[in-house]
């Protein structure tokens, strides 16, 4: 029973690591194979081996093998990166190079008016295989999706790129009372999973920091503008507010979770 037990729990954590990051279930799998259970410190060479194999596997392997499915590496400059490290250990950095270009082409867009501002990505797609999802998002499957992050600014009122969450995700910009709330329509109608982001917080954000209307502005409509940009996902009090009114701009469904934390665009 014990025996069976550790099985169960071996093939949780195989599925947990493939379901956040593509490929750690493999090199645990592989770790496991590796390292003889007789051997002394038995758990500790088998971390050792697993840790060793995926790091050097994400950043030495991967972005080389990622091409021949068609994506490749979200290129970091000085006008983009990341909102943080964990996107790119968990390989959830990858597009196609379509995107990367336009990813690019915004970026420095937003540096001509913003000279310190750089364009902040959230999760993009996996490495390898069209279809396969990327939990929590429905459909960040092809290399073609990417969220990223509103502008910030300070309590001096300058911009900044800082973000109030921790992973990007969960401090919302609420309807005000005169504005139309769809948020409070998704969860009438049952969609208890529209507001789920919040919980990434993990209690953690920047109360300094507050929607730069101006900046965001300028970001959303550098993301219409360009021609490979097929959607672009945004909270429709938001997209009045900014007064951005172009037919890329669609609402996403309740299905989804909503997008008055992050911009979600997508190639045709």
């Amino acid at each position: 029973m014990k025996r069976l037990f550790k099985t169960i729990l071996k093939t949780l954590l195989i599925c947990l690591l493939t379901i956040f990051t593509q490929i750690g279930g493999l090199f645990y799998f592989i770790a496991e194979l590796i390292t003889s259970k007789e051997s002394k410190n038995y758990r500790l060479k088998k971390v050792s081996w697993f840790i060793g194999l995926y790091l050097f596997s994400t950043f030495f392997i991967v972005p080389y093998i990622a091409p021949l499915f068609g994506r490749e590496k979200i290129i970091d400059t000085d006008f983009i990166e990341s909102c943080t490290s964990f996107t790119k250990l968990s390989n959830r950095n990858y597009v196609t190079p379509e995107l990367n270009i336009s990813l690019q082409n915004i970026a420095r867009t937003i540096h001509k008016k913003n000279k310190d501002i750089k364009l902040i990505y959230l999760d993009a797609n996996f490495p390898f295989i069209d279809g396969f999802p990327l939990p929590p998002h429905l459909s960040h499957n092809d290399g073609k999706k990417i969220d990223i992050s509103f502008i910030y600014e300070n309590n001096d009122g300058l911009i900044t790129n800082k973000k109030p969450a921790l992973f990007g995700y969960g401090i919302y910009e609420d309807p005000s009372p005169r504005e139309y709330n769809q948020i409070e329509v998704c969860k009438n109608r049952g969609y208890w999973q529209y507001d789920f982001a919040k919980y990434l917080t993990f209690g953690v954000s920047n109360n300094q920091l507050k929607l730069s209307e101006k900046a965001t502005k300028d970001l959303l409509l550098a993301i219409v503008n360009q021609k490979e940009v097929g959607k672009v996902f945004i909270e429709p009090h938001l997209k009045n507010r900014l007064s951005v009114q172009h037919a890329k701009i669609r609402f996403h469904g309740c299905q989804a979770v909503r997008h008055d934390d992050h911009i979600h665009l997508q190639l045709k």
